[in-house]
């Protein structure tokens, strides 16, 4: 049996929450959540090893730390926040009913996810010119699988926001079917998550 709930959007307007999921599942299906949880157990792990090599080589991760570009960085952190406040207001948009206004906020999300990965290009080639590349010592081996992989991610999920988008525009998903959508939003907002582990790590500590 499908749930249905009702919400009241931002214009008042009954919105039915939760559309083409079973009763008791989570937004966006259980499958995606469980894609969450190993992903940040995951990226835990590696940055609990570069907090162990850090501590083990302190000298060497200073050294690399202040090679790091702290501006970059914080800017990549305010578009991804940025991307997350869009596409949240996409689903609720797309849950009370209005699916153009869903898209522009959706196109908008893509947006800032095509700026991070911009930036993060910038980045990497700034460390790559200056010498520093994979493999160079133990802080940029671990910087650039660690940052490396999330870029990854948000490529994924920008090509996932991509396919949603065009889907709905064509009229694919409505405000009665849009579980789809649902997950693609939990995927992107794992990669605000991470990132949000990544940056103080990373740059900050």
């Amino acid at each position: 049996m499908r749930a249905t709930v009702i919400i009241l959007g931002s214009d008042a307007s009954p919105a039915i929450a939760g559309a083409g999921r079973d009763a008791g599942e989570p937004p966006g299906g259980i499958l995606v959540w469980m894609v969450v949880f190993l992903e940040i157990v995951t990226f835990g792990a590696g940055l609990g090893v570069f907090l162990f090599q850090g501590r083990k080589n302190e000298a060497l991760f200073e050294a690399g730390h202040d090679l790091l570009t702290q501006p970059l960085a914080f800017a990549n952190t305010l578009i991804l926040l940025t991307g997350g406040w869009f596409m949240a207001n996409g689903i609720v948009a797309l849950r009370g009913g209005r699916s153009p206004i869903a898209l522009r906020w959706i196109t908008g999300a893509i947006v800032t996810g095509i700026g991070f990965l911009a930036i993060k290009c910038l980045e990497y080639a700034d460390k790559i010119g200056h010498g520093h590349v994979f493999g160079d010592d133990v802080f940029f081996t671990l910087y650039y699988l660690l940052t490396g992989f999330h870029f990854l991610h948000v490529l994924v999920a920008v090509v996932i926001l991509l396919f949603l988008a065009r889907s709905i525009r064509l009229g694919r998903y409505t405000r009665d079917d849009h579980l789809d959508v649902e997950s693609g939003g939990i995927f992107w907002h794992m990669c605000d998550i991470i990132w949000l582990l990544i940056y103080p790590v990373i740059y900050l500590l």
